[in-house]
């Protein structure tokens, strides 16, 4: 017969085993909800405390002010903390009502971890085997792909430092164990019972039901979750060595925005450019569903002459050039009026659309500054008058930068095209006008 506390022993080995990677870390920070799974961790933790150097240890608890019981739950955390000798944070959040209520409440409370977390920092989460097995089904059950289905990662990114799931081979039956054995009290959010939420159906009726059948069933779907990690992982290996090939220099280097060309895309097979794709947009936006991809197929195949536009959830990729573009933000808003610029000798902010300056010494005269209308010309030294657009051409600028240049006009005569080599500056050189765009701003990440 085993001895009491070999759950105890047994667990908090397995523990700081998995820990140990993170012991340098400047701090651990704890995901404490209150509920079981957090307050095994928190307990499991701060006993490891008493006998080893760890980093320095905070509790985080978000209060999501859903339910009107949840207001005496930062009490109770509070309490648990104090015992433990484990100082605590609280972070009010409001969930922004959406068509799933779980997803929003998770979007708040990862949010509030993100701005709390610092450089060097770790988050530790709670979530074991049987809600990566939850999470695998109830991702199938949507028709999620590789990455999707690889589940929840032992680790990843988050904000200034790093999330780590240290108790993700545990199953629940396990904490619940050592709950029991260690006297603890823990809070039972009675929206767990509520079986109108995805999760709860699956974790109250499908997976007793599917284990009763097969014991081993939430220990196999962990297992499957892990293999699919794996494959996401050369998946990814993958991406970065097509991406490799396609992410050449862009033609005008002062245009700080996310682009590849086309060509080294349309080599590969069509799985492996979405591949590459979801790889590439992942960071910039949510990524399209099945269907969307619809999207992609007809920018890839437009003509010379078409201007297509593939819209997704965060921005949009356009196609000029040779290449593919990711807009958004402020890039997707118009630009539009005229400045004058009494000051030459000084940078002009440019009202959504970054900062012009003249280097050099400024031309004579009222200056304005303008953006196209269509139907300018421009003197070209040797050529006479052209018509811009046509100069545009020439330079082969994309459709969606062309508004966005600054046109530098002394009265109606104008005197130059910002950061076009050729237009850019006086026939004498002793002056060029320098744009500094604004940033490719994204609002999702």
């Amino acid at each position: 017969m085993s001895k009491p506390d070999s759950i105890t022993l047994a667990l908090s080995r397995r523990l700081l085993s998995r820990l140990e990677p993170w012991r340098a870390a400047v701090a651990w920070r704890v995901a404490f909800s209150g509920g079981l799974d957090s307050t095994v961790l928190l307990h499991l933790l701060a006993e490891l405390a008493r006998v080893h150097a760890l980093p320095p240890l905070t509790a985080v608890h978000v209060n999501h002010g859903l339910q009107a019981v949840a207001a005496s739950w930062p009490v109770h955390c509070r309490q648990m903390c104090q015992i433990l000798g484990v100082p605590m944070e609280v972070i009010d959040v409001q969930v922004r009502p959406g068509a799933s209520l779980e997803q929003a409440a998770r979007d708040a409370r990862y949010a509030a971890f993100n701005s709390t977390l610092g450089p060097g920092e770790v988050l530790l989460t709670a979530q074991h085997r049987d809600d990566q097995a939850e999470t695998l089904l109830f991702r199938l059950l949507r028709g999620a792909g590789v990455r999707g289905l690889a589940a929840m990662p032992a680790q990843r990114p988050l904000g200034a430092g790093q999330l780590f799931r240290p108790l993700l081979d545990e199953s629940r039956a396990t904490l619940e164990a050592y709950a029991r054995e260690q006297g603890l009290s823990w809070i039972e959010d009675p929206s767990n019972k509520d079986s109108r939420f995805s999760r709860n159906y699956l974790r109250s009726h499908v997976l007793p039901l599917v284990t009763t059948r097969w014991p081993q069933a939430i220990a196999s779907m962990a297992r499957s979750a892990a293999h699919l990690a794996e494959a996401q992982q050369l998946l990814d290996e993958l991406a970065m060595q097509d991406l490799a090939l396609a992410d050449t220099p862009c033609p005008w280097p002062w245009l700080d925005m996310p682009s590849l060309e086309l060509a080294p895309l349309e080599a590969l097979s069509p799985a492996r450019q979405r591949n590459a794709l979801r790889h590439w947009l992942a960071p910039l936006t949510r990524l399209p569903d099945t269907d969307h991809w619809v999207g992609w197929d007809s920018l890839r195949d437009a003509g010379p002459d078409g201007r297509p536009i593939w819209r997704l959830a965060d921005g949009q990729m356009h196609r000029a050039e040779g290449r593919i573009w990711w807009l958004s933000g402020i890039w997707l808003k118009n630009v539009a009026g005229s400045q004058h610029w009494s000051m030459a000798s000084q940078p002009l902010a440019l009202p959504g659309n970054g900062m012009l300056q003249i280097l050099g010494a400024a031309p004579a005269g009222g200056l304005h500054v303008h953006y196209r209308q269509g139907g300018e010309t421009f003197d070209v030294p040797d050529r006479g008058r052209r018509d811009l657009k046509r100069l545009l051409n020439e330079k082969g600028v994309p459709v969606f930068l062309r508004g966005r240049l600054p046109l530098l006009y002394r009265g109606e005569q104008l005197l130059a095209v910002a950061n076009l080599p050729g237009l850019d500056a006086s026939p004498r050189g002793d002056w060029r006008l320098h744009w500094l765009p604004p940033t490719n701003d994204q609002s999702l990440s």
